[in-house]
């Protein structure tokens, strides 16, 4: 998964935004999927399409800003099935842009883990199942920081890291939440008394002469291989992602859960409130839910499944740290809150100032 900042704005031109009705035509035999990228087994598709006859068409979100943006602009009746994470999820039911589940359609939703089955964001999972959950948490260059503490001090700290370029994230609740937690306000931190001292906390970091700019997940990544930076935020499932493609550049580069706390995300199935086939969108839900889909799922992505029936036939290295994090870190995380009204004019005029100045 690939997420960016809630404030990020998306420009839209009109033809992008007027979508064609003859490309999404109301055929039974199609269902349409809007996924974040590279996010998909192309096997899982394929095995749905043979079992039910039909014709999955994929289109692709690169944020949730732009899922929306498009949903308002038209898509709410285009798309069968999206894919928000947990933050998102009250905001898209308050809009009223997804419909009520009728879960007697999905009958796999018993393989639901008892955690993600009742989750904060969304009572009841009345509107949303879960699809992959994972942490984010810093990447480093064990080479250069042999010693390095188990904590955001890593970035947030001169007197840790002296003289080695480092990267904070582009998402500005990731950045906040680590810089809250770092100053012990929890990683779900809210208002403005939490939030102005760890914008400033971010500021002071920003202009450090190490630091290398707000950088996301796969890409810092990719710097971090090349000695561009030696330290960054990232995600579990992309760093195994990337361990997996380049396991001799990653006998380096370790992925930790600081113990101040970090996020936990949850993406999941939702169907818009005006899906053209909401009852194949029922049956691909349940699909996902199959223990050995999910596990396929899993195994492909390479981020946790919240699929218990899955468990048995997940790899090796999704059962143990960091894609499956120990006892000791899964009570460290926390969901990242979800904004509304003024609370979310606050974040975005902070967040603002912080990247402008």
């Amino acid at each position: 998964m690939k997420r960016t900042t809630i404030t990020t704005r998306v420009a839209l031109t009109l033809g992008g935004m007027l979508l064609a009705s003859s490309a999404f035509a109301q055929d039974a035999n199609k269902l349409y999927l809007f996924n974040w990228t590279e996010y998909m087994d192309p096997k899982i598709i394929q095995a749905f399409e043979k079992k039910y006859g039909v014709e999955v068409i994929q289109s692709y979100y690169n944020s949730l800003p732009e899922m929306t943006a498009k949903l308002n602009a038209g898509g709410v009746s285009q798309y069968d099935i999206i894919v928000p994470s947990n933050y998102y999820v009250p905001r898209l039911i308050d809009s009223g842009l997804v419909q009520k589940l009728d879960k007697s359609q999905i009958p796999n939703l018993s393989n639901v883990m008892q955690q993600f089955a009742d989750p904060s964001y969304d009572p009841g999972a009345q509107y949303s199942v879960p699809y992959q959950w994972g942490t984010s948490g810093i990447v480093y260059d064990t080479n250069v920081f042999p010693d390095a503490p188990k904590s955001w001090s890593l970035l947030f700290d001169p007197k840790v890291n002296t003289d080695q370029p480092f990267a904070l994230m582009g998402d500005g609740q990731v950045n906040m939440g680590a810089a809250c937690a770092y100053l012990g306000s929890g990683y779900d931190c809210t208002g403005a008394e939490a939030w102005k001292p760890a914008a400033k906390l971010i500021l002071d970091t920003k202009h450090r002469g190490t630091f290398s700019g707000f950088t996301d997940g796969t890409p810092v990544l990719q710097q971090i291989q090349r000695g561009v930076v030696r330290a960054g935020i990232s995600y579990n499932g992309d760093y195994l992602q990337q361990k997996r493609e380049n396991p001799e550049a990653f006998k380096h580069i370790a992925f930790m859960i600081p113990d101040e706390g970090t996020e936990m995300w949850v993406d999941n199935m939702m169907i818009p409130a005006k899906a053209p086939h909401p009852a194949l969108a029922h049956k691909f839900i349940n699909f996902i839910l199959d223990a050995k889909v999910g596990a396929e799922l899993s195994n492909f992505v390479q981020y946790a499944s919240p699929n218990k029936a899955a468990q048995p036939y997940l790899d090796a290295d999704l059962t143990q740290p960091p894609a499956l994090p120990d006892e000791a870190d899964l009570a460290r995380l926390k969901f990242s809150p979800s904004l509304s009204g003024q609370e979310l004019q606050l974040f975005q005029q902070l967040w603002q100032e912080v990247q402008s100045r």
